[in-house]
């Protein structure tokens, strides 16, 4: 199965949709319930942040969305095309915030970095400058990892996995395909190869050693369905990319967590206190939508 089945035939095909009903409902709610209407998105020309970017819209109109492209020197000059097409194509507002003079200013002081860490530097740069627009424009930042990403550990900690509300984040790299061809995502992003935009000629299936679709068809059966090592192998997935991916995931859980706090009192954040009932007053609604929860925070 994992090398004859196409991506179209195994169970992440997505009800295309649903889906969008329910992602289009769930920005909504959330931002009404903690009191926002306006959103922000780092805009990067690739399918995740371009699949948000329609979200967002689709969800709170593109008044109320705004996007920030931040490129490096080195970054592809078809990035910023692409990602100015997406704010054409939908009529957000945008602004272009060039990283480059912040990043050289700590390379400076950090002569031997390499590629990796240039990339987790400016991936934070880019969310400070996202949470400060945050903070001026009265408004929550929009999430753009993908259930991949997460899952594999592919995603900066406070960096490009930092956000309010993420839409794609239970979303698949595949799957985040499939809902971006529906929604409309333009072409040029749909085709081209994933990538991080770290440094010329990066991609991410390169730099992990695996396809996307390799990979969620396995992390499906893995995380998902949880199957052992015996069923994977029955289902065709090779011992040695079995052992890869599970050691991803094993080194990755941190980036996947809320600080961890040593319980000192009755009740702890995160631990015991987590939950809508602990700060706010509780409805009843929507009793009738079969795809959101029936309680609803209001303060």
């Amino acid at each position: 199965m994992a090398s004859s089945t196409s991506i179209t035939q195994h169970p992440l095909l997505l009800n295309t949709g649903q889906t969008l009903k329910v992602i289009e409902i769930f920005l909504r709610d959330e931002m009404k319930r903690v009191g926002f209407e306006n959103a922000v998105i780092g805009l990067s020309g690739g399918i995740d942040s371009a699949l948000s970017t329609y979200l967002a819209v689709r969800a709170l109109g593109k008044d109320h969305v705004h996007c920030v492209m931040m490129p490096y020197k080195s970054s592809s000059p078809e990035s910023l095309k692409d990602a100015e097409e997406v704010v054409s194509d939908l009529g957000v507002s945008s602004e272009v915030v060039e990283i480059t003079s912040m990043a050289d200013a700590y390379f400076a002081m950090n002569a031997e970095m390499d590629n990796l860490q240039k990339g987790n530097v400016f991936a934070r740069l880019r969310m400070i400058v996202l949470y400060d627009r945050s903070h001026s424009r009265k408004a929550l930042v929009i999430g753009t990892s993908n259930k991949t990403e997460s899952l594999l550990g592919y995603t900066t900690l406070f960096g490009d996995n930092a956000s309010a509300i993420n839409p794609i984040g239970d979303l698949y790299k595949t799957q985040v395909r499939q809902l971006s061809k529906e929604i409309g995502v333009p072409k040029a992003i749909l085709e081209k190869a994933p990538s991080a935009d770290l440094w010329s000629g990066q991609t991410d299936e390169n730099e992990m050693g695996l396809t996307y679709d390799e990979a969620d068809l396995l992390l499906y059966h893995l995380v998902d369905c949880r199957e052992s090592d015996d069923e994977l192998l029955e289902r065709g997935f090779k011992q040695e990319l079995i052992k890869k991916v599970k050691g991803m995931i094993r080194r990755s859980q941190f980036k996947r967590m809320p600080p961890l706090i040593a319980k000192i009192s009755p009740r702890t954040v995160n631990v015991d206190f987590r939950y809508p009932r602990d700060w706010g007053k509780l409805i009843l609604a929507r009793m009738n939508d079969p795809f959101i929860g029936i309680f609803l925070q209001i303060q």
